[in-house]
């Protein structure tokens, strides 16, 4: 097994405290190992040593992005233009931003609820995803997904999905199809700390196992699923552990360090890709705000406990910092970069705005193939309560 284990196990009190503590406040982005205490510059890696500078910007860039979208998205959610939840993902991006970088031709992604960090990481724009955000038409989903339900399958991205580990067998299944037609690639099946603890989430493990999929399923642990500590959630650390039960390797790693996100991935990657193995990665990350914006998250955390967290372990600070020590970015290119994404974001909220919205004629559409095409029809029955014509 390629797993990384712990010698002891730690009284639920110490759980929490323990992962806090791993976490690096180097600028220079150089992890601790999550489990012998090493530090290590992943910045020199394999997968990263060879970066462009250029190349390093544009994944800056790519988090700026991210994190101007959602804190947009939180003013026209506090205006009244955006009905229902929103989670944002600020604190999360390097995560989302590394994952995706590595990705070749054939690989996917799937996650829950938390998607716009991974849309906008995959090429979503702004302006298709705020106003799914609206509910508006022009929106990636027709206005008739909103935050939950961000798609976009030309770009290998299959949502945003509501429903606690509902993701997980879906993404076996894109594995499966994966490995049925002879692709060369993978499923990053994206989801939180909490939905570890669903049924369909250790089925899913089990064909994976069973059947050798390429799967990679990617717990984002932020520590508080939907506003209980993992200490009170959680039995047994770390979560990634569950997969020897089904003799998956697993790994912990740090989500603020961008370099770590894409050498842990590109490990996953090389075991799905040559050897068609799943992987369950544990991703040490960050969020901001509550599990969403209607959730007053002063309940279950401190605010000096998520001020300590900016501080130190901004993943968009460190990664800044790194880049400007390397003289790969100026303080002028930063401002510059941070000006374009709020007012590319601004912009959304207009286009968004300006919008109209579905027309309540289109309500079944997009719902079944065979509604949108009767004359192909080849099932018998109604698709939905109604009385046929």
């Amino acid at each position: 097994m390629e797993g990384l284990h712990h010698d002891t196990i730690l009284e639920p009190e110490q759980k929490n405290l323990k992962k806090d503590n791993d976490i690096s406040e180097s600028s220079d982005i150089a992890s601790i190992n999550m489990i012998d205490g090493s530090v290590k510059d992943f910045s020199q890696t394999e997968v990263n040593k060879n970066l462009s500078g250029e190349y390093k910007v544009n994944l800056y860039e790519q988090m700026i992005r991210i994190r101007r979208f959602e804190e947009r998205s939180l003013r026209s959610y506090q205006q009244g233009h955006i009905g229902g939840f929103l989670h944002l993902y600020i604190g999360q991006e390097a995560v989302a931003v590394g994952s995706v970088s590595v990705l070749k031709e054939n690989d996917h992604i799937i996650t829950a609820y938390r998607d716009h960090g991974h849309a906008l990481a995959v090429g979503m724009d702004f302006d298709e995803c705020m106003a799914e955000l609206y509910g508006k038409k022009t929106g990636c989903s027709k206005g008739k997904g909103g935050s939950m339900h961000f798609f976009a399958p030309d770009k290998n991205f299959w949502g945003g999905h509501g429903i606690v580990g509902g993701q997980t067998p879906l993404g076996l299944g894109i594995a499966y199809a994966l490995k049925y037609n002879n692709k060369k690639g993978a499923c990053l099946c994206f989801m939180g700390d909490g939905a570890t603890n669903q049924g369909p989430f250790y089925e899913s493990l089990n064909l994976a196992s069973l059947w050798n999929l390429p799967v990679i399923y990617i717990i984002e642990n932020n520590g508080y699923s939907m506003g209980t500590a993992e200490s009170r959630h959680s039995a047994g650390d770390p979560l990634a552990r569950r997969g020897d039960a089904f003799d998956i390797d697993w790994s912990v790693s740090n989500g603020h360090d961008i370099y770590e996100v894409r050498q842990t991935i590109s490990d996953a990657l090389a075991r799905a890709h040559e050897n068609s193995r799943p992987s369950v990665l544990e991703i040490i990350t960050y969020r901001y705000r509550g599990h969403s914006v209607a959730d007053p998250d002063q309940t279950y955390r401190s605010k000096e406990e998520i001020e300590e967290y900016k501080s130190n372990k901004d993943p968009l600070n460190l990664f800044r910092e790194k880049l400007l020590k390397e003289k790969n970015i100026t303080e002028e290119q930063v401002k510059e970069i941070d000006l374009k994404a709020k007012g590319d974001a601004d912009a959304s909220a207009e286009f968004a705005d300006a919008s109209p919205y579905p027309d309540p004629a289109e309500l079944m559409d997009d719902v079944y193939w065979e509604t949108d095409n009767p004359k192909e029809k080849k099932s018998y029955g109604t698709m939905f309560f109604e009385t046929p014509s």
